[in-house]
């Protein structure tokens, strides 16, 4: 019998490559989106740190000159903030997308593998079928050749 061979080897193997590069892009927007939560985070920990310098700049002896630079500061962290959050929204929109490649990347490769599964079995079946022939002809071809002696049955 023939080697088992699948016709579409070629095709499940670009699936694995298309699983692998989606994989590739998850990692890469999950990677982008930790960055942006850290910039996010380190940001508001600068905003939290002006906003404690401003409380003890007003505690104390008052100089104008600090606290207006303060409030600046605030303000400027504030806007940064807004445009972070902004930029983590597109990041986790970006990973969304790439979870959802991927996800139809591993479906459409175990779509293959299964029908790869399902030709192997097929192959087998047919082996199976096929190798009974030739032990039914083998055992049809003794039994019924009268010129063997009882002693080679």
């Amino acid at each position: 019998m023939k080697k088992f061979r699948y016709s579409m080897e070629n095709l499940l193997q670009v699936k694995l490559k298309l699983e692998d590069q989606a994989k590739l892009a998850y990692s890469d927007a999950r990677l982008r989106l930790t960055k942006e939560e850290d910039k996010l985070q380190a940001l508001e920990k600068r905003k939290s740190s002006y906003e404690d310098e401003l409380r003890l700049l007003r505690t104390s002896r008052l100089d104008l000159l600090k606290i207006k630079h303060c409030e600046d500061a605030i303000d400027i962290m504030k806007h940064q903030i807004k445009q972070q959050v902004i930029a983590v929204k597109n990041a986790e929109q970006r990973l969304e997308v790439a979870r959802i490649r991927l996800h139809d990347a591993m479906v459409e490769r175990k779509i293959q593998e299964k029908l790869k599964e399902k030709a192997w079995e097929e192959y087998l079946l047919e082996f199976d079928a096929e190798e009974r022939k030739e032990v039914d002809e083998l055992n049809s071809f003794h039994f019924r050749n009268p010129t063997l002696s009882e002693e080679d049955r």
